[in-house]
This record gives C-alpha cells, sequence and structure tokens, in this order.
C-alpha cells in the first residue's frame, strides 16, 4: 500500500496548527498574494514561517499556493516572492501557470513544484508533460473518475505523485476557471477573489418586461441552479487507493478551525483504520458518517468520481449550510487559579454544556462552571467574539484543544 498523505487547508496560523494537531500529514496554505483565496485571512510571511517551523517540528509539510493565471504584470512580483519563500523554506508550491513555473524553478529549484488543480491536468499525457518539467506531483482535475486516475496511475512515473480532492465544497465550472464572478462583479475569481455567483438565486426578466423576474426551475424544485453538493468520499478510502492517489486534499482555505479539526480527525481515523484492516475500517464507517456532519456542509456527492454528475448532485432550494455545532474557541493555556484560557468564537454561557474534541477521535463533554475576562471579573456568558476569557470547566484541558457546543 503506498502511503497516503492527508492534506488539510489552513487560513491562519491558528488554523494550520490545529490542523497539524488534529491530524493533516501536510497543510496547504496561501501568503499575501498570488493564491486563489484573497478572501482568506492568509499569511504574512512571518506567520508563515512560524506556521512552517511549527509544522516541521512534528514532522508535516506545508505547501504554499501561487496558482493564479498570472499577467504580464504579475512576474516581477512572483520572481520576488518566490526568493522570500526560498528563505522560509516551504516543502513545495502549488501552481497552474507554465510562466510562473519556471520562475518557481529559476528562483527556488530546491522546493518542489506540484501542479495545481486550475492546470485542468484530465490525461496521462499531461501528468507526463508535466514530470519532464520538473514537477514532483499533479492535482488531478476534479472531473476525473477513479478509473481514469486509475489508468493515469498506471501510465505515469511512480515517482511522479497524484493529488486529489476528497472532500469540501465542488466549483460549478471545469476545474474552477471560472467567469461569473468577474462578469458579475469584476472580481476575478482565477486570481483568488471569487464572490461565488455559483451559489446566488437565478431569475429570467424578458426583455420586453423589465423588473419582472421569472423564476429558473429545474426539475421543478427550485432556483440555485449551478449549487452543487459537497464532496465526501469518507465511506471510499479502498477504492480511493485503489486508484493509487498519493494525497487526499480537502477543500477549505476559508474554513474554521472547527471545520478542519473535525474533517481532518475523521479522515485520519478512517486512513489509520483502513491501514489496520478493511474490516476495521468498515466497522466504524458509522462513526465516520456521525463527526462529519458535525461541521459545516451542503449535503454530500461523490462528484465525478463514480461517473459524470446529473441533477443529483445539486441542492436547489437553498444555498446555506447545514449546521449542527458551534465553534466556542480553542484552549491557550491556564491563568494561576487553573481557569482555562480562550479566545472565544461563539457566545456561551455559564451551566451550559461544552464538548471537548480529542485529537485522537473521542469526545468529551465538560460544564462551564465560571467564566472569568481578563481583568478576573465574573461574567454569566461570554457574548463577545475574540475576547479574552477564562473557563472554569472543572478539569484542564490540553492547550490547543477545540470546543465546541452542540445546537439544539
Amino acid at each position: 500500500m503506498r502511503k497516503i498523505e492527508l492534506l488539510i487547508p489552513a487560513s491562519s496560523l491558528e488554523v494550520l496548527k490545529t490542523a497539524v494537531m488534529y491530524g493533516a500529514d501536510a497543510v496547504y496554505i496561501g501568503g499575501e498574494m498570488y493564491g486563489l483565496r484573497a478572501k482568506a485571512k492568509n499569511f504574512s510571511k512571518e506567520d508563515m514561517a512560524e506556521g512552517i517551523a511549527f509544522a516541521h517540528k512534528y514532522g508535516k509539510k506545508v505547501y504554499v499556493t501561487a496558482n493564479i493565471v498570472a499577467h504580464n504584470d504579475d512576474l516581477e512580483g512572483i520572481r520576488e516572492y518566490f526568493r522570500e519563500l526560498r528563505e522560509i523554506k516551504p516543502d513545495a508550491l502549488i501552481i497552474s501557470d507554465p510562466g510562473v513555473f519556471q520562475i518557481a524553478k529559476e528562483e527556488a529549484p530546491e522546493i518542489e513544484r506540484h501542479i495545481s488543480t486550475q492546470a485542468n491536468s484530465t490525461n496521462y499525457m499531461t501528468y507526463q508533460f508535466w514530470h519532464a518539467q520538473g514537477a514532483s506531483r499533479v492535482v488531478a482535475a476534479r472531473e476525473l473518475s477513479l478509473a481514469e486516475l486509475k489508468e493515469i496511475r498506471s501510465k505515469i512515473p511512480d515517482d511522479l505523485e497524484i493529488e486529489a480532492f476528497v472532500h469540501g465544497a465542488m466549483c460549478i465550472s471545469h476545474s474552477g476557471r471560472c467567469l461569473l464572478s468577474n462578469y458579475f462583479t469584476g472580481r476575478n475569481a482565477n486570481n483568488g477573489a471569487c464572490t461565488h455567483p455559483c451559489r446566488w438565486k437565478y431569475a429570467v426578466m424578458e426583455e420586453s418586461r423589465p423588473g419582472e423576474y421569472l423564476p429558473v426551475y429545474e426539475n421543478e424544485r427550485g432556483t440555485y441552479i449551478f449549487n452543487s453538493k459537497d464532496l465526501c468520499m469518507v465511506e471510499y478510502i479502498p477504492e480511493i487507493v485503489d486508484a493509487g492517489i498519493d494525497s487526499l486534499k480537502i477543500e477549505g482555505r476559508m474554513k474554521t478551525a472547527l471545520y478542519v479539526a473535525t474533517v481532518a480527525r475523521t479522515y485520519r481515523k478512517a486512513l489509520d483504520d483502513f491501514a489496520i484492516s478493511e474490516e476495521c475500517y468498515r466497522k466504524n464507517m458509522d462513526y465516520y458518517h456521525s463527526e462529519i456532519s458535525k461541521c459545516t456542509y451542503r449535503q454530500f456527492t461523490t462528484g465525478f468520481y463514480f461517473g459524470k454528475t446529473d441533477e443529483n448532485s445539486q441542492i436547489y432550494n437553498s444555498n446555506t449550510y447545514e449546521k449542527e455545532y458551534t465553534y466556542i474557541g480553542i484552549i491557550q493555556g491556564k491563568n494561576e487559579k487553573g481557569y482555562m484560557q480562550l479566545e472565544q468564537r461563539n457566545k456561551f454561557s455559564i451551566g451550559e454544556t461544552i464538548e471537548i474534541m480529542v485529537p485522537s477521535g473521542e469526545n468529551e463533554e465538560v460544564l462551564v462552571r465560571a467564566i472569568e475576562d481578563e481583568e478576573g471579573n465574573p461574567m454569566e456568558s461570554a457574548p463577545h467574539p475574540k475576547q479574552k476569557i477564562f473557563v472554569d470547566f472543572g478539569r484542564e484541558i490540553p492547550e490547543g484543544y477545540l470546543l465546541r457546543r452542540k445546537e439544539d
């Protein structure tokens, strides 16, 4: 069995550390420029250096995205950016543009180069081409089936890795090359500023009747005609391994630490269980399904892996997420009274039951006994997002553990 990597997204230094703690083998991040998630918090050079050092301390890897569709005016800045990255030593650069790829070879030749899904790699000749240019990995186009990936694996060099998305939001456009956002808002998806118009509700307006909006129906169920379900392949790990995929990629560089911890921990357990035996993996399927639904999601699909998508891959009546749990915060230490320190993310109150996500897979419940602010003043609740507080849970909780609350 090939060593399978679990690759997790991170929007910030805090989320990177969460990904490492909750089971990632590698984390992919974006800098402040040249990645496709301009609205994410992204990483300053200083945070990137700290994040890479943290990951390397635990034997994990960090990959940096530089996968915009570059124009002439971008090239000199990209060259300088890669010189800076060479100093802080990420494990790979994720690139889609051939010109950017060439600059990376010239400015940071010792850093591995991975080909982004934005490069639309859909056949084994394309994989062979990128290998000849010096790429060590190709991220598969999302439109490929497992059968196609298995054929690609059989016709490319063993040292060329295949990375494939297995979980997260799906794009309505081919490998994410979308023009809708640019057309509607002037914000270019291919330069990182997508406004996600695929999630909007649409109507038809007849030319001679301006202002009269006629709903767009698809199978008479609703008007969110571009709104795909989320990808989830946690119950198909054996098929993924059989196809020869080296890295399982989770989508979500704009998602919270709760999402990252939940998905990373679930796929980590699924992979580890399967490494023990397929019987062990099958036995825990209910656990995977239960846990994966405890973060935000839009209903699930298997995407293109078992054939082309159809009307069952879309959500027609809503563009909202399902949400079963609320993110409370991450333990950051304790004070002299033994109260646990955290920066709270959503309101909670004394007397509520909070759930601790243990990285190994267990969930433990604790009661909120007391809350104090930074000055030690008692509080009945913690209503202000990102307020630094101290909480008595009646026990010590290790630093880095994530807290969540089940919604009624």
